[in-house]
This record gives C-alpha cells, structure tokens and sequence, in this order.
C-alpha cells in the first residue's frame, strides 16, 4: 500500500505495524484520516469511527483501494451505548485492539465572551468525555501487555479564542499521565499528541483562512513553516511502535517549534483578527 499522494516517503518498515489492529475515532478526515492512512500502509487493519457513517466509510474505501484494510464505523463519541454497538462490529470484523486512538474532537474559535454555555460544554464532551468514553468502552478489547492508547491533545498555554478546547485538551493530558501510571503494570502505554500548526486541515482553515492570517501564523513557528498531516502520522507510527517501548504518559507537541514561543505571539495575531472582524 502506498501512502497518500503528495506525501513523503516513510522512514518506517512498511510492515512496522504487520497483524496489529488499531481504533481510531474521528478518522473520517485531517490528522486522523492521515494517521489511519499511514497505520494501514504500515500494514495495521484500521476501524474508522466517525459520527458520519458515509464519510467514515469513504475514508475506509480509499484505504482498501490502495491496498491496505479498514471499515468504516459511526457513532458519537458521548454517546456510550453508541460507541459499544459500533465497537462490537469492529472488534467482530478484525479482532481486538492493539492500538486505540481517540482522535475525535469539536472546536471553533471564539473568545471566552463569545462562547455559550452549551458551545463550552460541547466541546469538552467531545473532546474530554469522548477521550474517556473510548478508552473505557476499548479497554476490554485491548491486548494486555502490548496494546497503546494515543491521544490527539492541545498547547497547554494560553490560547486566544480557545478556552473551551485548551480547558478539554488539559483533561485530556491529566488523563493521559493518570492512565499510565495506572495501566503500566498492565503493560499498555498511554500517550498524546499535540500538532502544531498542520496544513491542509479544518482547523488550520478556520484559525488562518486567508494568507494575510496564515503568514502571520506562520511567523510564530520557528521552523518557519507549517506541518503536514505526515509529520503527526510519524509521531504516531513512533509512539505505538516497539521503538518506544518504554515511553509513556508523555505529552509529544509536533509543532515545529511552535509551542515554545508561548502565547504571546498568538495574542497579537489573533487581536489582528478580531480588529478585521470589527
């Protein structure tokens, strides 16, 4: 199986991840869908789980097109008895897991006056609660020693327009850290990711949707460009390897340097956008 057009060539052994069986929610489309797509290249069967059955099954078919295996599975995350229904199907279809990925998750810029209540708590119980809610309901079926959990996590700095996901995302790090400690004697690690800014997303088209913004953005990466879902990818296929066998509870930013400038330029960029709304 090759990996997705325009992408560089991977520096793993394609059969990195041969016989193993991997979860991930949110996998319809950006980071996810890039990871699902590596995973398979690396010869890892890929469950697909997405709130949208049809774009989780488009997903999944262009992963068996190009040679890997997966299937496409929906359910909402907060919704447990959902998520057991559909996770029953895909342990009946491939077996258990080796590899859960909670990768689901809601967000919208906004500033702290500008968000409801009800938009506040959405995204933490997409973000926090469905990160919970599918470990939980995964666990059973995870191999014990040997099976990874992975997050996709958020800066714990202060962001501008972000209180909502940077207050979940912190949820989701304490959970992180928690779980391996207290899943280490089982022999599952647990860790999370943070992406920098990552081209070609959703989210980086909401946070910079002109190149006036994107230049701006880019500006506070010190690499001085912005990632690809490739480079998440890689930090995944790492992290779920035996090459990390004894990482865990560690919270991985990939971001090109980003996050180590603080909120600071951030701030100033994101006053420039509230100015040109106004």
């Amino acid at each position: 199986m090759t990996l997705t057009p325009g992408q560089p060539e991977s520096t793993f052994r394609p059969d990195l991840l041969a016989g193993k069986h991997a979860l991930i929610t949110g996998g319809g489309s950006g980071i996810n869908l890039g990871i699902a797509q590596s995973f398979a290249a690396h010869g890892c069967r890929v469950s697909i789980l997405g709130r949208n059955l049809d774009k989780a099954q488009r997903a999944a078919q262009g992963i068996a097109d190009a040679g890997g295996q997966a299937i496409g599975l929906s359910a909402d995350v907060r919704d447990v008895a959902a998520l057991e229904a559909a996770l029953s199907q895909s342990v009946a279809h491939f077996g258990g897991y080796d590899i859960v990925l909670a990768g689901a998750a809601g967000n919208f810029p906004a500033p702290v006056d500008g968000i409801s209540p009800n938009g506040f708590k959405t995204v933490v119980d997409i973000d926090l609660l469905g990160t919970y809610n599918t470990i939980k309901v995964a666990a059973p079926h995870l191999s014990s020693p040997g099976g990874n959990i992975l997050s996709i996590s958020a800066y714990g700095i202060p962001v501008p327009m972000q209180a909502h996901v940077v207050a979940a995302k912190a949820g989701v790090d304490a959970l992180t850290r928690t779980l391996a400690v207290e899943w280490g004697l089982r022999g599952i690690r647990v860790n999370a990711i943070i992406p920098g800014p990552i081209d070609g997303t959703e989210g980086m088209s909401r946070l910079a949707p002109n190149e006036q913004t994107r230049a701006r953005l880019r500006a506070t990466v010190p690499l001085g460009r912005f990632g690809l879902p490739q480079d998440i990818a890689n930090a995944a296929l790492f992290l779920v390897s035996d090459a990390a066998s004894y990482i865990t509870g560690v919270i991985l930013p990939v971001d090109g340097g980003h996050n180590m400038l603080g909120a600071a330029p951030q701030y100033q960029m994101y006053l420039k956008m509230i100015e040109e709304k106004q």
